[in-house]
């Protein structure tokens, strides 16, 4: 991260410098560095507005994971989904808190609830550092859960359908298939690649990783005690994990098919679920709630000055003009392989600012030379719902728990935002090219 917050300065400096020197003053005209001074000034600005409007959000949902947790939900999940997780995650115990509280960001994302998602991923990374032998720097586990959120799979990507419907597309739902394709592939990929780059960057002192995770297993086991035992619960019977499988399996065709219809009753009925099963259980909900919202309200805060820092630097990059330069020049030769100027420039926006490439397609769509049911239209719409902005995820993730040594997570995120481009291309031109 480093190396990338410097080069996204000097890019943004470098190329405005020469054209402040080219420079010829008109009248009423802004001079150049004049106008990436106040790109800064705003990124910053909404840097710090953004984690403020994070905290609303942040505050609900880790209380509710706190109600969730604090009945059991957390360790009822994790039993059922371990075989899954003990093949991805092998550093984490089956049953530790981190599996639930990944299972949860799993599923909201897989719901396309990329707000509902911060707050359990949070929660993860939180549980995942209590196995951190070395804090400040990534274990193997943190780095593949922040690659998967950048590849999530998404079956509902509900924001862009509403984009797509108020531009008024014939067919909004239909980046459906498209969607779940290229997001499952990045996915799929990233899995692999993940474990092969973190060859390439070791993590420091293998033995002590070890003995870490050890001593930090027993600590938690004196923090967490479940329902009937302070120790870990056994796994459900194999049957009853392959039934819940092929409920989720079930589940995903109906929101494929009734997408619409269900996207608005998801966070309502997740609130209610969540405290209903804290009353079953006999948690305090409204005191174990507040609890859990002050940790929310906590971690929003941490994260400002991690967003400040990459945000800026993203800022200059983009009113540098060093974006369109770079979209010119590889438009010229991406097009002719189905990757239109405008795709280049979804891709490249896409992992450095969620908002910015809102808007790039938004622009694009309402575009009526282009529109949203043309090829172009489906494959920005596309590029918008099966991807994350990884720049993001790595800035709010890592800076939640204070990690700032992320090791292979940036290469793994962009390896997967170029697997969810070229997958993206392939399904569009086959559908709709």
């Amino acid at each position: 991260m480093n190396f990338i917050f410097l080069a996204l300065v000097l890019t943004g400096f470098i190329t405005v410098g020469w054209r402040q020197l080219m420079w010829v003053p008109a009248f009423d005209a802004i001079a150049p560095m004049e106008k990436l001074s106040k790109a800064i000034v705003d990124a910053a600005g909404s840097s710090v507005e953004l984690a403020l409007s994070l905290i609303g959000i942040m505050t609900l949902f880790l209380g509710l994971v706190k109600v969730a947790e604090a009945g059991g939900i957390l360790v009822i999940i994790a039993r059922l989904i371990r075989p899954l997780m003990v093949w991805l995650f092998p550093e984490v115990p089956p049953n530790h808190p981190a599996t639930g509280a990944m299972i949860l960001n799993f599923s909201a994302n897989l719901m396309g609830l990329g707000n509902a998602a911060t707050p359990f991923g949070i929660r993860a990374m939180q549980e995942l550092e209590k196995l951190n032998p070395c804090p400040g720097t990534a274990t193997n586990a943190m780095v593949l859960f922040v690659a998967i959120n950048t590849a999530g799979i998404t079956v509902l990507p509900a924001s862009v359908i509403a984009l797509r419907a108020a531009a008024g597309s014939a067919n909004p739902a239909g980046i459906l298939p498209t969607t779940l394709f290229a997001s499952f592939c990045a996915t799929l990929f990233v899995l692999f690649a993940t474990r092969a780059y973190q060859r390439f960057f070791p993590f420091p002192d293998r033995t002590s990783q070890q003995t870490g995770i050890e001593n930090n297993i027993s600590s938690d086991k004196e923090e967490f005690k479940f329902e009937h035992s302070s120790e870990a619960p056994e796994p459900y019977p194999l049957w009853v994990s392959c039934l819940a499988f092929g409920f989720f399996i079930g589940i995903v065709p109906l929101t494929v098919v009734y997408g619409r219809v269900i996207s608005p009753w998801v966070i309502p009925s997740i609130t209610v679920a969540f405290l209903a099963f804290g009353v079953a259980k006999r948690v305090r909900i409204y005191e174990v709630f507040v609890e859990g919202a002050k940790e929310g309200f906590e971690v929003a805060v941490k994260i400002i000055p991690y967003l400040v820092a990459i945000l800026v630097s993203i800022g200059m990059f983009r009113a540098s003009g060093a974006i369109e330069a770079i979209v010119k020049t590889l438009g010229a030769w991406t097009t002719s392989v189905g990757l239109p100027p405008e795709g280049v420039l979804m891709a490249i926006m896409r992992p450095l600012s969620g908002s910015g490439a809102y808007g790039v397609v938004a622009s694009i769509i309402k575009n009526p030379v282009i529109g949203p049911d043309s090829y172009t239209g489906y494959l920005v719409s596309t590029l918008q719902g099966s991807s994350e902005t990884t720049f993001y995820v790595l800035a709010v993730y890592f800076g939640a728990v204070q990690v700032r040594r992320i090791r292979h997570a940036l290469v793994a995120g962009l390896t997967a935002e170029l697997v969810a481009v070229i997958a993206a291309v392939a399904i569009c031109r086959y559908l709709y090219g």
